[in-house]
């Protein structure tokens, strides 16, 4: 791979990935509307990187970003459930049209491969666990739908024009650069945040939900892994790492790190959330040779030294 997209790169995962790719000697393209998305992320990258502010949902200025590029690594979307909720036509404006307008002007511009970010959450509430792709799909939020209707775009461009995609499903990723400022971050940025504050969280419901929440490195790889394996066109793979925390552990840990104690606030459930998710890696691990490098104890470890540390500089 010599070049490559990134979409939504200034945010939480993009960024990372584009750390990434720039230490393997990769050009990177970076498109972000910065709605979510910061500068501050990629800064150190900006005079090495093609940055254009601009929208997913601008199919030309998805043509001009994406000539001569190899690989199109599409992470920008309305991530937040809550707010898919709140405001459905938005989250399909942005997470179905655009997807579209992403495959479409990769195809236009004879991409090799697009690799597109899926999301657990297309399983919804369905009592099966470990979640396998192959299992029934049930959406349960305006977000969720978006996923899956992107996967659905992805493998027509597949069948239809021979474009090679593969979707990612993440599970619940973590890590570094992970916005906690919004009411709709994921919830160990939530913590963290609060735990640097020294203050307690709120809690949705009664905490013993559980999730399979995989460090943002692991995710990285597994995305380069999808860019470059052979014969793996056309497919949906599961990204977690087997395993499962709940909420009420995970501020227990985070609480011992930062010496904060007392009881968090609890409310009720929020409508759209899924109380028990956990991955089956089993096609990961075939198709990608994907193995998990961080446990859930290195990868804490390591978010809260980064929180703390740019605590300490502001």
């Amino acid at each position: 791979m010599q070049k490559c997209l990134v979409t939504g790169g200034a945010g939480f995962i993009g960024s990372n990935l584009v750390e990434r790719l720039m230490g393997d000697g990769v050009q990177v393209r970076v498109l972000d509307n910065l709605t979510t998305g910061v500068l501050d992320n990629i800064e150190p990258f900006l005079e090495d990187i093609d940055f254009k502010q601009g929208d997913v949902r601008d199919l030309d200025a998805l043509q001009e970003v994406m000539a001569g590029v190899e690989v199109v690594f599409h992470q920008a979307a309305v991530v937040s459930v809550p707010k898919s909720v709140e405001d459905p036509i938005e989250a399909a404006m942005v997470n179905d049209l655009g997807t579209l307008y992403v495959l479409e002007a990769a195809r236009r511009a004879s991409v090799r491969r697009v690799v597109f970010a899926s999301s657990c959450a297309v399983y919804g509430d369905l009592p099966q666990l470990p979640k396998r792709e192959n299992m029934e799909t049930r959406p349960l939020s305006p977000y969720a739908a978006s996923k899956l209707h992107g996967e659905t775009y992805a493998l027509l461009y597949r069948d239809l024009y021979g474009l090679e995609t593969v979707c990612l499903r993440y599970f619940n990723v973590y890590g570094p650069k992970q916005d906690p400022t919004s009411p709709y971050s994921g919830v160990i940025s939530i913590f963290m945040d609060r735990a640097v504050r020294g203050e307690l969280p709120t809690i949705f419901g009664d905490g013993e939900q559980f999730r399979d929440f995989v460090y943002v490195a692991d995710v990285v790889q597994a995305n380069l892994l999808a860019a470059n394996r052979d014969n793996i066109a056309g497919a949906v793979i599961n990204l977690g790492t087997g395993s499962s925390v709940t909420v009420n552990s995970l501020w227990a840990n985070i609480s011992q790190f930062a010496g904060v104690g007392g009881e968090p606030e609890r409310v009720e459930e929020r409508p759209g959330d899924i109380r028990e998710s956990v991955a089956d890696i089993s096609r990961a691990r075939e198709l990608l040779a994907y193995e998990p490098l961080y446990s859930f104890e290195e990868g804490l470890k390591l978010t809260w030294e980064w929180y703390s540390s740019r605590s300490t500089r502001h």
